[in-house]
């Protein structure tokens, strides 16, 4: 069994360790998954200037991919639609509507002129062998730029998943020089499809974004949707609207879809219903708003790492500090080893030094000559003559030496000298260097990427705020039954958004959702809205009995903290409430069991002279009698027998249902 065990653990921690690192989550050196770099780095090898048939570049790409074609042709269409580093031609799908590409082997491809600049250098490139062995694939590649940020990424693994949103590349490289100059600027995301959105809590990549379509609202009578949160559809927004309307969490008339090029979404108000008044329902029930919740997981140092964004610029600064800096020290290289084999060549032909290796008979006396011959001009040459050096010269063709220019051939050393002199300058300023490069990049593709997100603060709209009260919330005395689905009598509107405070008959109390049928209790106390601005402003009175005693004890409290479905209890523990309200001026009127020398048989308070204490308060005793009944009075002394509380608006005064003894009697 041990060894079963063992084996298991072996093979799913190899599992794991796959996906994470070779599937789905990206590499912070050049923020590509490897199913992108292998795509880019095909069309790299494949790039003759034309477009390519996306089928045959899905085939080139297998070499490489080892988990099939539709694999490789789904990726790449995702990565050519961030219209970044691929040109695309054919019907690649719109992320506007969500409509699919095309079959692969009717869509064509290439690499961006952006990509070739700023993704490859195989020179400096390290690579590793493909799964099958056949084949070298880059490990990552030589990126100058943060691509992780400007594509964004989203990929789920063993126990983690990554979420990163795509950024604007103009302020990316922005951000980049700044990080060059000890300075940080912070990026947020835009998105292709435009829109608003509320960067407050994006928490430097891993913490959520408020986004929003943008609507117009000019008429009164329609509502046009113009661009779309990200994330979302012309399909899968429609969807959403319509099943908000039909349940009836808003009213419209109709909807159409006109998207082309652009976002236009008409959606008609039905009769009565204005703008205004669907704003908000939009945004509350429908994909219009959307809340996005961002993870910046990436592989750092061959492990699995959560960085911020902030992060992901400095570590891509650093990169293209380096990368520059091996191009030009490679540059430099192959400059010398230019100027090395055009001064020996100079020398070679201008000293006749070939003319030494005519009485030759071996290739070694050819070689000791042309190596003689070379002996006093060491100060020119500047390096060791090798044997390799002697063979290059041997091989120049009589043609090139009878047409040898020397004024061009000094011409052409004079400009690598100088050239060697402007990298020796930029290796002693790399970060300038590389400042300028980004600043370039910056000149010719600033028009190519404008911000297309728009940066708003947003206020999340309430479900319960935004939702209609179009449902009556009823209780039935004889059962005890409460919910909008009960015949008994209204109490007031509510939605099924609303929570609602219920306080039973022997002083029990929770907080609910509105549901169409509960048991609550055949003699309920209280039953009112359960928003904290509500319950903030309310003042519980309630009047109750020792049950070991028989003493009367007044309670006056607030109930502001809860736990929904939780139940609590309003009244000590081995007590019976006797009365309730809510009206803060009422008076109580207490009946005390008569017996022996009781001359003063009831008695009145001013519930006003109470303080107002926690809900977990135990209560003040009113007097040490026992008490018969109880009842409370509004000020012109009709009595309070049940408060129903409907919610006030802002600025209202708390208005509640009572009934008076005029009303019982009336009833009765």
């Amino acid at each position: 069994m041990t060894s079963i065990k063992n084996l298991y653990d072996t093979n799913y921690l190899e599992y794991a360790s796959y996906v994470i690192k070779d599937r789905a989550i990206p590499h912070i050196d050049d923020g590509l998954k490897p199913v992108q770099r292998r795509i880019l780095h095909t069309l790299f090898e494949m790039d003759d200037g034309k477009f390519h048939k996306v089928a045959n570049v899905v085939g080139q790409c297998m070499r490489y991919h080892p988990h099939g074609d539709a694999s490789i042709g789904d990726a790449l269409v995702t990565l050519a639609n961030k219209d970044l580093f691929i040109d695309k031609q054919g019907n690649f799908g719109n992320i506007f509507t969500g409509d699919p590409a095309s079959a692969v082997r009717y869509i064509e491809c290439r690499l961006s002129a952006f990509a070739k600049e700023t993704l490859f250098n195989p020179r400096i490139t390290q690579f590793e062998p493909s799964y099958d062995g056949r084949n070298r694939e880059p490990v990552a590649l030589p990126a100058k730029i943060p691509v992780l940020l400007a594509l964004g990424a989203e990929g789920i693994a063993v126990g983690m998943a990554t979420k990163v949103l795509p950024h604007n590349l103009i302020e990316l490289l922005e951000a980049q020089i700044a990080c060059l100059q000890g300075e940080q600027l912070l990026v947020f995301p835009d998105f292709p499809t435009r829109g608003f959105a509320d960067f407050s809590e994006y928490n430097d990549g891993n913490g959520k974004v408020l986004v929003r379509a943008k609507l117009d609202t000019s008429d009164e009578k329609r509502i046009v949707i113009r661009d779309l949160p990200f994330g979302s559809t012309t399909e899968s927004l429609i969807a959403s609207i319509e099943d908000a309307a039909r349940k009836g969490k808003l009213k419209i008339a109709g909807i159409a879809d006109y998207t082309a090029d652009k976002v236009e979404i008409e959606v008609r108000l039905a009769r009565g219903v204005h703008t205004s008044e669907t704003v908000d329902a939009l945004y509350a029930f429908t994909e219009c708003e959307q809340a996005i919740s961002v993870n910046l997981l990436v592989i750092r140092d061959n492990k699995p790492a959560i960085v911020t964004a902030s992060e992901v610029i400095r570590h891509s600064a650093d990169r293209l500090v380096a990368i520059l800096r091996a191009e030009l020290k490679l540059e430099e290289q192959e400059l010398r080893d230019k100027l090395h084999a055009r001064t020996l060549e100079q020398i070679f032909i201008e000293n006749r030094i070939y003319k030494k290796i005519e009485d030759k008979t071996s290739s070694q006396g050819v070689l000791d000559a042309v190596l003689k011959g070379l002996e006093p001009f060491q100060a020119e040459i500047r390096r060791e003559v090798t044997t390799e050096d002697v063979e290059t010269l041997l091989k120049i063709p009589i043609r090139r030496i009878s047409l040898y220019d020397i004024n061009r051939a000094k011409r052409e050393m004079q400009e690598i000298r100088d050239r060697l002199a402007e990298i020796k300058k930029h290796l002693a300023a790399i970060v300038e260097y590389a400042t300028a490069y980004l600043k370039r990049l910056i000149d010719t593709y600033r028009d190519n990427f404008p911000r297309r997100t728009e940066q708003v603060s947003l206020t999340k709209v309430d479900i319960r705020e935004a939702a209609q009260r179009n449902l009556k919330l009823r209780y039935d005395r004889d059962t005890g039954y409460l919910g909008f689905e009960v015949n008994g009598s209204a109490l007031f509107d509510v939605s099924p958004y609303d929570r609602i405070l219920v306080i039973r008959k022997g002083g029990a109390y929770s907080v609910s959702n509105v549901v169409d049928k509960t048991f609550v209790d055949k003699g309920m106390l209280y039953c009112g809205f359960a928003d904290r601005d509500t319950l903030a402003n309310t003042v519980f009175t309630v009047v109750f009995r020792d049950d070991q005693t028989g003493y009367p004890y007044i309670k006056r409290c607030r109930i502001e903290q809860f736990i929904l479905n939780k139940g609590y209890s309003i009244v000590p523990e081995k007590c019976t409430p006797l009365k309730l309200t809510t009206d803060i001026n009422a008076e109580l009127m207490v009946e005390y069991k008569p017996g022996p020398r009781i001359r003063v048989t009831d008695e009145k308070f001013v519930i006003g002279d109470y303080l107002v204490k926690g809900a977990k308060s135990g209560g003040v005793r009113l007097a040490p009698r026992e008490v018969k009944s109880a009842k409370f009075a509004s000020l012109d002394g009709d009595q309070v027998e049940l408060a129903i509380k409907d919610k006030p608006e802002e600025g209202d005064q708390v208005e509640l249902k009572i009934e008076t003894d005029k009303d019982l009697h009336s009833k009765k």
